[in-house]
């Protein structure tokens, strides 16, 4: 059987845009665990369909925390049992596709049951930025209403599909929500003019990105500029761009690219750092783009610097090829403790040129948006 390719999180040219700019047995929408099937060396297969948007199957990777897979052979299990083993972990990845249904309710399913065995938890979401923490403490505290939420504290434009359910969880039940992301504004200064930037700042705009950004080399960085210059090959602005295609020896601009990406990382891994200093022995749920978790890169090994002793484990999204044979290859067991396959969403293109001109326009919009924050 030849190993399929299999599609994660975001597809590339949409994830481009981002970065740079209890068990259910009855409950519709999941249709039980399933069994695997070893199909080939490299190919693990669903005894089951997904049916729907909304179902999802986990599977236990034997990949326990950040030194890597266990080794044991990996198996489905029911929402029960992940959750009886994520119990034990300190702080929790829910890597997200942005705005796949199916995966915004496991992240809602494994706040609500790791709430009901332990209510001392926080909600970490890089959907909120660190400068308007404000404005989420006062809709948590009920002084402002949704409107004011969305508009003051620049919720993502799916907030009502995807996140409501989350921030309305966690402000019934009292849980603080860390607005753990650096602003889009010290992202876009960043990539524009280097790290260097960030002294430029003022004082208060100092403290809406991490102290210290770990910009050294390594497989996190290796990762980002294979994926930055495949993204960016498809476009017409590649030579302007400064897409390569040999990662260890990126231009300026790949290398600015990177500190972009990077002041997100350690931006959030900074804000589960505070406030488990704050509030020791607490867990912590974190959402976020899968890119920022998987194979426990990006914002889990920036964390795990801050505090080696901590027990993290990441919850991987694997959008399938095939919905009524679902499979995943071997390679992505060291994605995650868990990994979750969901549907794939509709195809962003049919028509390449299309696609070509979503490239140019989103790439025209990159250019035109300048560092305001000097």
């Amino acid at each position: 059987m030849t190993k399929k390719t299999l599609r994660t999180g975001l597809n590339s040219f949409t994830a481009l845009a981002l970065i740079l700019m209890a068990g259910c047995a009855n409950v519709p929408g999941f249709s039980g665990a399933g069994s695997l099937t070893v199909t080939d060396e490299e190919v693990y297969t669903l005894s089951r369909p997904l049916t729907d948007f909304y179902d999802y199957a986990l599977i236990r990777t034997g990949a326990m925390d950040v030194t890597g897979p266990g080794g044991a052979t990996p198996e489905t299990v029911t929402l029960k049992q992940a959750i009886d083993t994520l119990a034990d972990y300190d702080v929790i990845f829910v890597g997200e596709a942005h705005g796949h249904m199916g995966n915004h309710r496991l992240q809602l399913q494994v706040l609500r049951d790791l709430y009901a065995r332990d209510p001392g938890i926080a909600l970490s979401m890089e959907q909120f930025e660190r400068d308007v923490q404000g404005v989420v403490d006062d809709f948590l505290a009920g002084e402002i209403g949704e409107a004011v939420l969305k508009k003051e504290g620049r919720a993502w434009p799916h907030y009502a599909q995807s996140y409501r359910p989350l921030v309305e969880f966690a402000k019934d039940k009292g849980l603080p929500v860390i607005a753990a992301e650096t602003p889009t504004d010290v992202v876009r200064c960043v990539g524009q003019e280097g790290p260097g930037v960030i002294e430029k700042f003022s004082d208060e705009q100092k403290t809406w990105v991490a102290e210290e950004l770990h910009l050294e080399e390594g497989a996190y960085k290796d990762k980002y500029m294979r994926f930055l210059s495949a993204s960016m090959s498809h476009g017409a602005a590649v030579e302007k761009e400064g897409a390569i295609s040999n990662p260890s020896a990126p231009s300026e601009g790949m290398e600015r690219r990177f500190a972009s990406q990077v002041s997100r990382d350690d931006t959030m891994a900074e804000s589960i750092f505070f406030y488990l200093q704050k509030n020791p022995g607490n867990k912590v749920v974190h959402l976020n783009g899968s890119f920022h978790s998987a194979g426990f890169l990006a914002t889990v090994e920036r964390l795990k610097i801050r505090m080696p002793e901590l027990k993290i484990a990441v919850i991987h999204p694997i959008l399938v090829d095939d919905v009524d044979v679902p499979s995943f290859a071997q390679s992505d067991l060291s994605e995650g403790t868990f990994l979750a396959l969901l549907q794939p969403p509709p195809e962003d293109f049919v028509q390449p040129e299309k696609m070509n001109e979503f490239i140019k326009a989103t790439m025209k919009t990159i250019r035109s948006n300048r560092c305001t924050l000097l």
